[in-house]
């Protein structure tokens, strides 16, 4: 592990490890599209909505996740730097049988309260039936949904990225087989849909289960060594929050940006709907390559090889900006026809292809953005994390969204997030240089 993460190029090793999460995470995309194509192709709006409603329940579990996942590996990693394995192994077996611990705990707590929470996501009489088949189904799994992004956080601690990467696409490539099959020929509805996602995240975590096993040397699953200090635990979850807050953060945005559109006209917030789509296909690319890096930048910064993390988070930059700046331009180039592709109306494609500029030209700076967020997480700069997780689709959102709807009217409110991201990048430089002066260290 020594020579991959302190002693192998820095090119190298960074791609080793960032590109299977890439793969894992445009896998996900693809099966998100294809989920939502099934489902919209039986032509059952009341099935759509049912769906669209449990969608937020995915966020939270996944959110769940993040706290063990995200917080497990980053302290793991600081602590393969620091050769202190044991304790590795320690937070390792604490994080996943906390994950299992606390989504039994969810499952009784989901189904207790159906009726109050399916309310509150927006079910209604005429999609209550469907809501609730799609909700019950994700309430029971929620254990296997929880569990599966954590081991594969923690095995890439190891460099184990293309074995993490395999599990992820296993499962997801079962769901989307599985998904038709349930819905057109089995005709059991949403409770199909369901069942397709969580026999998917089973075999995903089979596979991760096997590979901690047989691969791992010093992940665990080993229950006697779930035990760890207070001071520990709270480090896990000091990064672990900020990292689930980002999921919810972004939640939280894309409701202001739907209801400010709302007045505008269905069109408008179908052409931002759709927008969202196509500029996922970057933004996860630039995602996955900051996440894959995170445990070389935790490693490094345990073990005090200053000249090394600068060299890493030097390359991590480029990276993101030149994949951007290429990725983005072709998207501005052909945003009508990438519209166009979902939905071929002239309202719609005039003002998606406007918001998809607006929102594509300062895809640089959000890759920068996700770079200084993974290094708070990496070096255990919890506050540092929390502020990035609640700014760029959170507090700074909100505040500049409000300003530029009352001064700008509908072009600040599709201009909103740019002026968001950049606000968002010179907060996280200033915190960087604060919290991480490498200048100094070296």
């Amino acid at each position: 592990m020594d020579e991959l993460f302190a002693k192998a190029p820095v090119k190298q090793v960074y791609f080793k490890l960032a590109l299977p999460v890439v793969l894992g995470m445009i896998t996900s995309m693809v099966y998100n599209l294809a989920d939502t194509m099934f489902v919209a192709k039986t032509g059952d709006t009341n099935l759509v909505a049912g769906i669209t409603i449990g969608v937020p329940l995915f966020t939270f579990l996944l959110a769940v996740s993040d706290i063990f996942g995200l917080g497990g590996s980053s302290v793991i990693s600081r602590l393969f730097g620091e050769k202190n394995y044991e304790l590795g192994r320690k937070i390792s077996s604490f994080s996943m049988y906390g994950g299992i611990v606390t989504g039994l705990v969810l499952t009784v707590i989901l189904l207790l309260f159906e009726r109050p929470i399916l309310t509150m996501l927006g079910a209604r009489a005429a999609t209550y039936g469907d809501a609730a088949d799609f909700y019950r189904v994700l309430s029971i799994g929620a254990v296997f949904i929880i569990f599966s992004l954590i081991p594969q956080n923690l095995i890439r601690t190891e460099g184990l990225a293309v074995e993490a990467m395999i599990a992820t696409m296993t499962g997801t490539i079962l769901a989307i087989v599985l998904d038709p099959i349930f819905l057109f020929v089995l005709k059991l509805g949403a409770t199909g849909v369901g069942i397709a996602n969580i026999l998917g995240y089973v075999v995903t975590d089979i596979m991760l289960v096997f590979f901690i096993l047989k691969k791992a040397q010093f992940i665990t699953l080993d229950p006697k060594k779930m035990k760890i200090d207070g001071r520990s635990i709270k480090n896990v979850i000091a990064i672990g929050i900020p990292g689930s807050i980002t999921n919810f953060a972004q939640s939280f945005g894309m409701a202001l940006l739907n209801s400010s559109l709302a007045v505008y006209g269905a069109d408008k917030v179908a052409a931002m709907g759709i927008t969202q789509k196509v500029y996922s296909t970057v933004i996860l690319v630039i995602v996955g390559f900051t996440f894959g890096t995170q445990p070389l930048l935790g490693y490094n910064y345990g073990s005090k090889n200053w000249h090394r993390l600068k060299e890493i988070l030097r390359f991590d930059i480029l990276v993101q900006v030149v994949y951007a700046i290429v990725a983005g331009g072709l998207l501005i180039i052909f945003a009508r026809p990438a519209i166009a592709l979902f939905m071929n109306q002239p309202d719609i494609v005039n003002a998606g292809s406007y918001m998809l500029l607006a929102t594509i030209i300062t895809t640089p700076v959000v890759g920068i953005v996700l770079v200084y967020t993974t290094i708070f997480q990496s070096i255990g700069n919890a506050w540092g994390a929390f502020i990035m997780a609640i700014a760029r689709q959170g507090v700074v959102y909100f505040l500049v969204l409000e300003l530029m709807k009352m001064v700008l009217g509908y072009h600040g409110i599709v201009w909103s997030q740019a002026i968001s991201d950049v606000i968002t990048c010179i907060i996280g430089f200033f915190i960087y240089e604060k919290s991480l002066d490498l200048k100094d260290k070296e």
